[in-house]
């Protein structure tokens, strides 16, 4: 297989996986700046965090990884809506990850923050493939 037909198949991975470390980068480095420097406690710390890295997925997932088709306002709701809801599930993940390994079990926040963070970008990729961002057959 050669250069050009890797990069064909991997299409959508390439860029999620750059993508989905910056998202990390976005949700560690607002989850720091929350729980450091502003001193607020784990949990709001990991909401907010949250938040952000999903407002920044959700705009270059759409745009530059998954190239969505939806371009009526109806579809791009839809999208959208479905898009948060599965980052709701996976933002649960890193959550009871922060809450068991942070709170119950003193583990360093940040490290945990990272390793949650990796399970969940994984989790995220295959929810955006398989229902939010489909593509028509051929594309």
């Amino acid at each position: 297989m050669d250069f050009k037909s890797l990069l064909k198949k991997y299409r959508d991975v390439i860029p999620y996986i750059i993508f989905g470390v910056l998202t990390t980068i976005v949700n560690i480095a607002v989850y720091w700046f929350m729980a450091h420097p502003l001193g607020i406690s784990v949990m709001p710390s990991t909401v907010i965090a949250w938040l952000g890295a999903v407002l920044f997925a959700y705009i270059t997932n759409r745009k530059w990884v998954f190239r969505s088709e939806a371009n009526t306002a109806n579809a791009v709701l839809k999208e959208i809506l479905s898009f948060f809801l599965c980052r709701l599930a996976t933002g649960a993940v890193d959550w009871a990850c922060m809450f068991i390994f942070v709170d119950i079990l003193n583990l360093n926040d940040v490290v945990i923050k990272f390793m949650a963070n990796i399970l969940v970008i994984i989790l995220n990729y295959v929810a955006s493939k398989l229902f939010i961002f489909k593509r028509k057959k051929g594309n």
